[in-house]
């Protein structure tokens, strides 16, 4: 996740979209998982959202400010750190009917294409992994910002969605309910903050 460049391959106009400050920012960074947030929303019984995020995961940001669709972006989820707020739910999403943690600790996010949309608004697409199975997903960010915290660390920051139809990944299960309608829905929401440290 990082500053990307536009589909235009027409380097004029690649230029023209990326701020000329954002060349400043060309480096490597390493996601800080204590002040970043990978989480998810899901439709229940059909009238509320459940919110939910992972705890344990880490990433690394390649980002080129000059050329910024050479941008590049790897983030690790430890399936197991799981919360949604109810650890019978959580139990749940960690056994056989959902995630198999067991046999599938992780869930990788490997990107493959970046753009710039304008502004502070860029695209990335990439290979997301879930219980072994790999489906591409576009992210859209939203560029928050760079920073140096009271520590000397050089900060960067990006708000991102997405959305997920979860079955594609074999996440199938359901419970039907009595009024017609599922518990769970199959589109899943992907919201990501993240806040990341430049290496030195």
């Amino acid at each position: 996740m990082g500053i990307f460049g536009r589909k235009n391959t027409d380097t004029t106009s690649i230029s023209a979209a990326v701020n000329p400050d954002l060349a400043a920012l060309t480096g490597t960074y390493t996601v800080d998982p204590s002040h970043s947030t990978i989480g998810f929303v899901a439709r229940h019984a059909m009238v509320t959202n459940v919110k939910g995020g992972f705890q344990e995961f880490e990433g690394t940001l390649n980002l080129d400010g000059s050329d910024p669709s050479k941008s590049t972006a790897t983030i690790d989820v430890k399936m197991d750190s799981i919360e949604t707020g109810s650890a019978d739910r959580d139990g749940h999403l960690k056994s056989a009917d959902f995630f198999k943690t067991d046999e599938h600790p992780e869930m990788t996010f490997r990107s493959t294409k970046a753009e710039a949309l304008g502004g502070e608004d860029f695209r990335i697409t990439g290979d997301l992994t879930i219980l072994g199975t790999t489906k591409q997903i576009t992210i859209d960010l939203e560029f928050n910002g760079a920073a140096k915290d009271p520590f000397g660390n050089e900060r960067i920051g990006f708000e991102g969605k997405s959305e997920i139809v979860r079955s594609e990944w074999g996440l199938t299960w359901n419970a039907a309910l009595e009024t017609g309608g599922v518990l769970v829905s199959d589109k899943i929401k992907l919201v990501f903050d993240i806040s990341a440290i430049k290496q030195a």
